[in-house]
């Protein structure tokens, strides 16, 4: 099947679906707004591919190959050609609307514009085209070349056609898919992580007890690779602020509702490991 994809965005995200694409034989233009993005995004590439091949997960051989199906722009138009294209953009609605308003005028007609969103309903996004049916969600795991799952998202208005080809992308490129019926907000990963998160933090935010020994008993109690809270770190704070907030806007539910304590490490700069400090501190 492999072909060509367009990636918007050279985020940790994108340019993680950028190396696993490449690494299956797709030619992928891997996009964003100014080339100092874009060059972090490879320098990212480059490094995950070396370590893998350090550890003998991937040939030495085939680093400089894959770096070579991977071309950087800034210039959005260079999508008019993909077959497939994957958003993975700031996940707040009106940017994602933006990026698809434009796509939709770029794309060739038979194009899949998939959408790496973790929590924003893709019939929202979708919305933003004349063509809803070939817009899907296409929600990937960080870090996007060790996780497996990916969460396939069906739009009001996807087609069976859009949904089987982004089916088929995702499993070619090594990621087993579960597909979700329904676009709910959260979908059902972030939906239940966010549930998770947001009570745990809580139960730190009030003294109950220590991140250290909630993430612990998580772990020990319930099989967890990770605690909730060093998997918040991991991912970003500031992304499951927003994912809490797309859901509970959606939903009113109270069990989305963002803590206090969430909400104050976003303001501080408190991110995780992406800046050093966040329910842990990276910088020692």
């Amino acid at each position: 099947m492999a072909g060509r994809l367009a990636v918007i965005g050279a985020g940790l995200m994108g340019s993680g679906i950028a190396q696993v694409a490449a690494q299956a034989g797709w030619e992928v233009t891997l996009r964003d707004l100014d080339d100092a993005a874009t060059g972090r995004g490879v320098a990212n590439i480059r490094k995950s591919l070396e370590r893998f091949a350090a550890k003998g997960t991937i040939s030495g051989d085939d680093v400089e190959p894959t770096l070579a199906r991977i071309t950087t722009t800034t210039d959005l138009g260079a999508a008019g050609d993909a077959d497939i294209v994957v958003e993975a953009v700031f996940e707040r609605l009106d940017i994602k609307q933006d990026v698809f308003r434009e796509l939709d005028k770029i794309c060739k007609a038979d194009a899949v514009l998939a959408t790496n969103t973790s929590a924003i309903p893709v019939t929202q996004i979708a919305t933003a085209t004349q063509r809803p049916e070939n817009v899907v969600g296409t929600h990937f795991f960080s870090p996007v070349p060790m996780m497996k799952l990916c969460e396939l998202v069906r739009g009001f208005k996807t087609s069976d056609q859009a949904l089987d080809t982004a089916k088929a992308f995702a499993e070619e490129i090594g990621k087993t898919v579960v597909v979700v019926n329904r676009d709910v907000a959260g979908f059902v990963t972030t939906r239940l992580i966010a549930a998770l998160a947001v009570e745990a933090i809580k139960l730190v935010e009030s003294g109950v007890v220590s991140a250290e020994d909630l993430d612990t008993a998580c772990r020990l109690g319930f099989g967890h690779a990770m605690g909730p809270l060093a998997t918040l770190d991991l991912t970003g704070v500031d992304v499951m602020l927003h994912a809490a907030r797309n859901i509970y806007t959606d939903t009113a539910d109270e069990k989305f509702f963002p803590p206090e304590l969430l909400q104050r490490m976003v303001i501080a700069g408190d991110l995780g490991r992406k800046t050093g400090k966040g329910f842990y501190d990276y910088e020692s």
